[in-house]
């Protein structure tokens, strides 16, 4: 029976497409189906791949391939997402947080994905949905976050913030950041978030630049619910989907954020403790700044 793969990658770089034809070329040999989306097939220039296009790219493949940074791999969970298929992340990118091997680590990714030498993890998601009169309603989703964050640079914006239902707090701010454990290590730790180990189960709600005497970053349970209504007095606002998927909000609209009815599905190769990855990832000082005493 046939195997498939999605291969998805930055064809803008010239070292990502050469990794792409190698790794296309290894799951050809080892019996796969290869497919690639469209508009990078003929950057890929490898015979034998099978170009797809649509929200159906990924459906019934094996695994999907993301070979990039993050944005990269934020791309193809977008295919991937849907069609329920394992992620696997291999970082040709700066930080790649999200990637499950580096460069050096290719040819034993793709050999362990060959001989299914590996397992599948769940990744909480986030759906959110924004209306506002006199516009149609406006429906995402997202794996790292969700923000509401001002249109206008000069001005501030006004949000109200209500949790499972009850008010919160009105900030004037830059915006509101509703995160995932995963995207805790993202635009909500620049935000001054907490990092939240991707196995635990809970949403995080981090304003940004907020006027205000409390402006804490909250973690809250995976079930509950955010509501951020834009004053209908204050400016325009953005409405912001893993900075992939973008929607201007007229002031009055009303965004609801609460889990992803699906998650996302990502391979790992192999057990490694996520303290070891924020290590890595972030240069920590493991033996302290002024180095070890011993």
């Amino acid at each position: 029976m046939s195997r498939t793969a999605l291969l998805v990658t930055h064809t803008g770089r010239r070292r990502s497409t050469e990794h792409a034809r190698a790794v296309a070329a290894d799951l050809i040999a080892a019996g796969f189906e290869v497919r690639v989306v469209a508009e990078e097939a003929d950057d890929l220039d490898l015979p034998g791949v099978v170009p797809v296009a649509g929200p159906e790219a990924a459906e019934n493949a094996e695994i999907v391939f993301a070979l990039g940074g993050d944005g990269t791999f934020l791309r193809a969970a977008e295919l991937a997402r849907p069609a329920k298929a394992p992620l696997l992340g291999i970082n040709l990118g700066k930080v790649g947080f999200l990637a499950e091997a580096e460069i050096d680590d290719l040819d034993t990714a793709v050999r362990d994905v060959v001989e299914r030498n590996y397992t599948v993890n769940e990744r909480l998601t986030l759906d959110v949905t924004a209306e506002f009169d006199g516009g149609p309603t406006i429906e995402s989703w997202a794996l790292n976050e969700i923000s509401v964050e001002k249109g206008e640079r000069a001005q501030m914006l006004e949000l109200l913030v209500d949790v499972d239902g009850r008010p919160l707090s009105r900030y004037g701010c830059d915006g509101v950041v509703c995160a995932t454990p995963t995207g805790s290590t993202a635009y909500a730790f620049s935000g001054g978030g907490p990092v939240v180990w991707p196995e635990v189960e809970a949403l995080l709600l981090v304003p940004i630049s907020a006027h205000a005497l409390f402006s804490r970053p909250l973690v809250t349970a995976p079930t509950s619910t955010f509501v951020i209504t834009v004053d209908p007095f204050t400016t325009l606002a953005v409405l912001s989907c893993d900075g992939r998927r973008v929607y201007d909000l007229p002031p009055g609209a009303r965004v609801t954020v609460r889990r992803g009815a699906l998650p996302v599905r990502i391979v790992r190769l192999r057990a490694r403790a996520f303290t070891d990855r924020l290590v890595a990832k972030f240069g920590l000082p493991v033996h302290g700044w002024r180095g070890s005493r011993r």
